[in-house]
């Protein structure tokens, strides 16, 4: 027997907020890809090696353009999850707060691929720690709330 999934009203912008994470990720690897062609860092290595970064601005940015990617990667746990959870009571607010943290990835890797580092805050990027902490305050408070009334 099956039973039918109900979403709560709104929740068409967790949809949205959660396919824009997509979308970033998707840029993102474009970035990367041009980055590493530019650099001349062949597959499979990660990384440009110090030397060459030291060496080559076009390196460099490739180092930085991988590691704003990878630290995206990174929050997708995090992101996802808190978003599902508060979305079961606010979805709305949780919708919102996902895409406002997909916008900050933008930011952050158009600072960091400035080629310092610093940037990558300094732009915007650390706007993305907001939408982030207020997920897990979110998340939390639903995950107490549902334990709390299944009690």
């Amino acid at each position: 027997m099956s039973s039918p999934i109900v979403l709560p009203a709104g929740f068409g912008y967790v949809a949205a907020g959660l396919v824009s994470t997509a979308w970033v990720l998707g840029w993102q690897m474009i970035v990367v890809g041009s980055h590493r062609k530019k650099s001349g860092v062949k597959y499979p290595q990660l990384y440009a090696e110090k030397a060459e970064a030291n060496a080559s601005k076009a390196a460099l940015l490739f180092n930085c353009a991988q590691r704003a990617h990878q630290n995206t990667l990174e929050h997708m746990p995090l992101i996802i999850v808190s978003t599902l959870v508060t979305a079961l009571k606010h979805p709305v607010l949780a919708g919102y707060a996902c895409g406002f943290w997909a916008l900050s990835r933008v930011l952050y890797t158009l600072g960091y691929t400035t080629g310092d580092p610093v940037k990558r805050n300094t732009r915007g990027g650390i706007l993305g720690e907001l939408p982030l902490f207020g997920l897990l305050l979110g998340s939390t408070y639903t995950a107490f709330d549902l334990l709390r009334s299944s009690a």
